[in-house]
């Protein structure tokens, strides 16, 4: 039995086979309208949720299958002090498999090793979000057609952005990647990523604290919002919310085929003006959301 806590859990050749298989489905929807009939997925989110959780959710139901599960920690016993290690027990008796979201870094890794079923680590604090990275991968793969000799432009939060994170630790596998770090100096990225990760494996970055230097320059823009929830105070958050902001202007200098991407939710780091440009790839991004997350749900139940 296989579970995913990190992009890194897949090799790149089943990486690659999981991307072909979500293609397959993207193309031939109707080919996997049954393939999990009669199985149950738990969403067990301990922390709010839109794309992640209703992504996952389709995902199950486009496959045929069911899907129960929580959707905050105060509607789940952990409200009543309930472990996760408990928990996972007990969903492992209703469930064939689980996505676990967790403010604490960890928690889906402490219930995997309790678990008797797939567990899918759908985010654990400012640590990892492998399943968003997966969906990341998908989308340039699709709209560049490939992985390899590229520069990445990554803006915003990088310090607390686990989505960032997650996609640096993918993308370094694949020759002729670039990085450039865009942030504010209070959000730059973290020792351990930029020393472990970057300079460790001899992968070239900079890091600017100008987004407009950096667009003439990028194959794509990875766009994140500051994360209210991850600061502890108040003052500090309201100081860097509108850091950046991707407007029209800043469009007219990027590379006429360099496409957006965002995670979402945004709150105003991305202009809406900037929506009708076919080059803003965020809202395609969600729906290869599902794509990636039905041949997750296939591959790791083929797995068991």
């Amino acid at each position: 039995m296989r579970h995913l806590m990190s992009p890194l859990d897949l090799s790149v050749e089943e990486l690659n086979q999981l991307l072909d298989l979500a293609g397959d489905i993207e193309k031939n929807p109707k080919k996997y309208a049954h393939a999990c009939d009669g199985m149950k997925l738990a969403t067990c989110f301990y922390e709010p949720s839109t794309r992640t959780r209703l992504s996952f959710e389709a995902a199950m139901l486009n496959l045929g299958g069911s899907v129960l599960g929580f959707a905050s920690a105060d509607s789940s016993s952990a409200a009543k002090g309930e472990s996760v290690s408990d928990t996972i027990r007990i969903i492992s008796c209703y469930a064939d498999i689980c996505a676990m979201r967790h403010p604490k870094e960890g928690a889906p890794l402490v219930a995997s090793q309790k678990s008797s079923i797939p567990v899918i680590n759908a985010g654990d604090g400012g640590h990892q979000h492998p399943t968003q990275t997966l969906t990341d991968l998908l989308t340039i793969r699709s709209l560049k057609g490939k992985l390899d000799n590229m520069t990445i432009g990554l803006c915003g939060d990088l310090k607390f952005g686990r989505t960032v994170h997650s996609l640096i630790n993918a993308l370094i596998r694949y020759p002729g990647i670039r990085f450039v770090l865009i942030s504010p100096e209070e959000l730059k990225i973290p020792d351990y990523i930029r020393e472990d990760v970057l300079v460790k494996n001899n992968i070239p970055f900079e890091e600017v604290t100008r987004l407009d230097d950096a667009m003439p320059k990028l194959d794509i823009l990875y766009m994140t919002r500051v994360q209210k929830e991850r600061f502890f105070n108040e003052e500090d958050y309201v100081r860097l919310k509108n850091y950046y902001i991707l407007d029209k202007e800043k469009m007219k200098l990027a590379k006429d085929d360099m496409y957006v991407l965002h995670p979402l939710p945004r709150v105003n780091e991305i202009s809406v003006e900037v929506d009708d440009d076919p080059r803003a790839a965020y809202f395609r991004q969600a729906q290869y959301g599902v794509y990636v997350r039905m041949a997750l749900i296939l591959t790791l139940l083929k797995w068991r």
